[in-house]
């Protein structure tokens, strides 16, 4: 652990969880590996060309979908289903089937993204410290936090939509600390990208913890408060 900044009073705490609270990478690694297999089955009939349902094959259509609705990007999971319909229909699906077809394979997708397993280390730290303090989820992804058993342990889960828009606006940030009643100077908040949590929290004024152990986030752009390099070590801090 390392101290940059001096701690304000803290009365409460958000958090990222994607790549914070878990792994995610090898979640998603998987999930995604999952849905080349499932479309691989589902379109078939119209494959006549032995595509590969995987990223290169998706990526124009994600393009064309954040083109037509720019707000779109700020929406993982309307953005993947609205690509999802474009690629369908570019295999010579009628509109109907494209979108039902879209639907189901999203259905599957956040399934697949939310089959993991969380450390008990992190159970046992949110255990702690919403003992002490009321906690919120700040993220820009779409984990079923009632799958994975995150719920109980949150006042409030922020997601990154068309009407929140995606870490590192501050929009969540200053939505949470509406919902807590408090000013932003007294919630730390906990994550591991330096451009959405870090410099997220920079612009609305919250002090921040940086967790550094994942190695998966952009660069740290502005100073943390402090940098974790486990998670757990949170729970000296109060």
């Amino acid at each position: 652990m390392k101290f940059y900044r001096r701690l304000p009073k803290i009365q409460a705490i958000t958090f990222d969880l994607d790549d914070t609270l878990y792994s995610n990478r090898p979640v998603m690694v998987n999930a995604e590996r999952a849905m080349i297999s499932y479309f691989a089955d589902k379109l078939a009939a119209k494959n006549d060309h032995n595509l590969t349902f995987d990223r290169t094959f998706w990526w124009p259509f994600r393009s064309q979908a954040m083109q037509a609705s720019p707000q779109i990007s700020h929406d993982v999971t309307v953005l993947r289903v609205q690509t999802y319909r474009l690629g369908i229909l570019s295999l010579g699906y009628s509109e109907q089937q494209a979108e039902q077809y879209a639907e189901q394979a999203l259905n599957f997708f956040l399934e697949q993204r939310s089959t993991f397993t969380i450390p008990q280390s992190s159970f046992e730290l949110l255990d702690y410290l919403a003992s002490k303090y009321p906690l919120v989820a700040i993220s820009n992804g779409n984990v079923d936090t009632d799958k994975v058993g995150l719920t109980p342990y949150f006042k409030h889960f922020l997601h990154a939509s068309v009407e929140h828009q995606r870490k590192p606006s501050r929009q969540m940030f200053d939505k949470a600390a509406s919902l807590l009643s408090l000013p932003s100077q007294h919630i730390l908040h906990v994550g591991d990208c330096g451009k959405a949590d870090i410099l997220g929290a920079h612009r609305a004024q919250m002090p921040c913890a940086w967790l550094s152990s994942y190695d998966v986030g952009k660069p740290v752009f502005v100073l943390p408060h402090v940098e974790l390099t486990d998670i757990t070590q949170l729970s000296s801090l109060f």
